[in-house]
């Protein structure tokens, strides 16, 4: 009698998961789509919705007035009152957001910085926009966690930054200070990694199972791979670090840094120096490049374009990928002229490798870093939703 108990608790819990995480992933879904989806009788489906929608996970809708045949069903939408607070810290800014378990974002602050912030600033940082959030557009909200997208290499065991060069952060515990200031469970992961998580499930690289991904940010060059839809993180969590990487560079007058690696000569730092800018945000920076009638600023694009293709032709060689996703200023590099870059590429690469290869500019945006560290916030809520 107790085995059977267990197991229909089990199978409970994995039907609740299989729900939450179908609207979450794909949207407002009718529970007629869910009982397609699932297999489950329409029954099951309607016990189970109404059980996350008392725990505050889904909210039902009316029905698409549109469908005018059969009795209309309703609309199970993932909450947007069930948030995980997303952190970006990078050299020049600490970007603050609060991602919705809908997708939606709810809150986002960039707090520029005029110097390298240690690891205890930005636990401060995040706990004072929590209490200030909670009182104002997060009010009534549940937080359910704090996620951190780290430019470095974060030991996946448990979440320790082993190194995070460009902040100067080694063997941080970022994970415990952030805990101990906000009061909330944390998650920590390297930047790239979840941009390249968020992409796959809900950017460019949707449905696609061989992915790359390079990131391009203030600190670097960082990167994800996914493998047969799975990612790959590697031994201890350290997978796709791109940015370290040595591309060969075929002509010396293209190179800015004596042995120096990918993002010491793809480099956002030099595209800003080549408009005049110090800080900007990535729309920022592709318009000024984008109006810029200075030459210097078009042979620094060109320059870096070169090389990037280069190392992309490697790791299309390596990794065999259909689609590769660029984000970042990588994205502002590669957009004037992305069958260009493409072309690029391909001229590189063993023409099997590079058969059917797609490059493309990642669709999230600015939120893509923000939405991925708050997915890892949300997968043990979305794993058992019954806790």
């Amino acid at each position: 009698m107790g085995e059977t108990t267990t197991g229909a608790t089990e199978g409970r819990r994995r039907n609740l998961a299989r729900l939450l995480r179908l609207v979450h992933v794909d949207g407002p879904l009718s529970r007629a789509s869910l009982t397609e989806a699932t297999g489950l009788n329409r029954s099951t489906i309607a016990d189970l919705v109404g059980e996350l929608a008392r725990d505050g996970l889904v909210v039902e809708r009316a029905p698409d007035p549109s469908r005018r045949v059969g009795r209309p069903s309703p609309l199970v939408v993932a909450s947007a009152d069930v948030v995980a607070v997303a952190v970006n810290p990078e050299v020049d800014a600490v970007t603050i957001g609060a991602v919705a378990l809908d997708r939606g974002i709810r809150a986002r602050e960039r707090i520029e910085v005029d110097h390298l912030v240690t690891s205890e600033e930005v636990s401060e940082l995040v706990a004072d926009t929590v209490r200030r959030w909670r009182r104002s557009m997060l009010r009534g909200c549940q937080v359910v966690g704090v996620g951190l997208a780290v430019p470095g290499l974060v030991r996946a065991a448990d979440g320790l930054v082993r190194n995070a060069p460009h902040l100067l952060w080694r063997d941080t515990p970022l994970r415990e200070l952030v805990e101990s200031a906000t009061s909330l469970p944390a998650t920590v992961g390297n930047d790239a990694s979840l941009g390249a998580l968020a992409e796959h499930l809900f950017g460019a690289a949707r449905g696609v199972d061989d992915v790359v991904y390079l990131n391009g940010g203030a600190s670097g060059i960082g990167g994800g791979v996914i493998v047969h839809g799975m990612p790959v993180t590697g031994a201890g969590g350290y997978a796709g670090e791109f940015g370290q990487n040595r591309p060969g560079i075929a002509s010396e007058g293209d190179r800015r840094v004596e042995h120096g690696v990918l993002e010491d000569e793809v480099s956002r730092a030099r595209l800003l120096r080549a408009v005049g800018l110090e800080h900007a945000d990535e729309p920022t920076l592709a318009e000024a490049l984008a109006t810029s009638d200075d030459p210097s600023a078009a042979d620094e694009v060109a320059r870096q374009r070169r090389i990037l293709s280069t190392a992309l032709a490697n790791a299309v060689n390596v990794l065999n990928p259909s689609v590769v996703i660029l984000g970042g200023f990588l994205a502002t590099l590669a957009s004037p002229d992305l069958p260009g870059l493409s072309a690029e590429v391909a001229a590189q690469a063993m023409g099997a490798s590079a058969e059917g290869l797609d490059i493309r500019v990642a669709s999230l945006g600015e939120d893509r870093l923000l939405m991925g560290a708050a997915e890892s916030v949300f997968a043990a809520l979305i794993a058992d939703p019954a806790v």
